[in-house]
């Protein structure tokens, strides 16, 4: 496996998460359950938005000076273009978070808790999955096409299942759950099990907590190979990782009342994986320069998020006035 990540980079980057976690805990256990408020969404949002630009920015720097501006400026787009597919991906999260949250009647000062200790598990499991899939790269190159191919009917999977929101009572998982443990509807606080009548249940925040694990498994096989289209460097693909789902408890409550307004994000969404994947298969025909596909992808992106919130300010200036209604 090549990659321009040295053993202290490594450290420096465990320290780092280490550090980011422990300091958002800490927080976290100060404030006590509270309902997080736009503001402070919106504070902590910029905060990780701008640690991976700096992270990226001092990147750019050590490589210019011990490998040159050609290997600095083409590492550098690979990680910025990697972080904006994942950022914009991991908003597919956000929309199923939102619903768990809903069907479970999660109390919004309860979710801030379930969010970092999925985020924590999605920090392991990613790290796993993607020191993995490097060594079978490295090992297997066919399995490039075998990505490919995978992003291209996920793309086209994820463009016809637009607008369609999963039946959570029939998900295997939540079904498993109540045939081998006691589910209890009543919450403790932010308990994950509680005594009912003397005998132990689990709360509806642990089965949250698990159902958000398993999404993060789905989501994680679509993900990864999406950035290993763009780079086949594991210190790029696990930083760009790392750096967007540091910020995706930040960006749900940024998000969490805006969610509808984004209902054309999983069409561009679908089209940026095709994309991704078209370039995975055709890697050994025509090598597509990081700088084309970092304008395509941000193109993809906004232009969906455009349309979007055009759409939804068009259609309530067309709702009549609520006293008229």
């Amino acid at each position: 496996m090549e990659t321009i990540g040295t053993w202290w980079m490594w450290t420096a980057l465990a320290v780092f998460v280490v550090v980011a976690i422990a300091i958002d805990l800490l927080v976290m256990e100060r404030q006590g359950a509270h309902k997080v408020t736009i503001k402070e969404a919106v504070h902590w949002s910029l905060l990780w938005f701008g640690l991976a630009f700096v992270f990226v920015a001092l990147l750019w720097w050590y490589l210019d000076s011990s490998q040159g501006r050609t290997v600095a400026n083409t590492v550098s787009m690979q990680f910025i273009t990697g972080y904006l597919v994942e950022k914009s991906l991991s908003i597919d999260n956000i929309f199923v978070f939102l619903m768990l949250f809903s069907y479970f009647a999660v109390p919004p000062q309860y979710q801030k808790r379930a969010l970092i200790v999925g985020i924590i598990g999605a920090i392991i499991l990613r790290t796993l999955l993607i020191l993995v899939g490097a060594w079978l790269l490295a090992t297997f190159h066919w399995l490039l096409y075998v990505f490919g191919a995978f992003l291209v009917l996920t793309g086209a999977k994820m463009w016809f299942a637009a607008g369609q929101e999963p039946d959570i009572s029939t998900n295997p998982v939540l079904g498993l759950l109540k045939k081998r443990i006691r589910i209890t509807d009543r919450f403790d606080g932010e308990k994950l099990s509680t005594m009912v009548d003397g005998v132990k249940h689990y709360t509806p925040l642990f089965v949250v907590l698990v159902l958000i694990g398993t999404t993060d498994i789905i989501f994680a096989v679509d993900s990864i190979p999406a950035i290993f289209a763009i780079t086949s460097d594991p210190f790029i693909v696990l930083t760009a990782n790392i750096f967007a789902i540091l910020g995706l408890r930040a960006l749900y409550f940024l998000l969490a009342d805006l969610a509808n307004r984004f209902h054309l994000l999983a069409y561009g969404l679908a089209l940026v994986l095709v994309f991704i994947g078209a370039k995975m298969l055709l890697i050994d025909v025509v090598k597509i320069p990081i700088g084309y596909a970092l304008l395509v992808t941000a193109s993809l992106i906004a232009g969906s998020i455009f349309l979007s919130l055009r759409n939804s300010s068009m259609s309530e200036l067309a709702l009549p006035p609520k006293d008229e209604r």
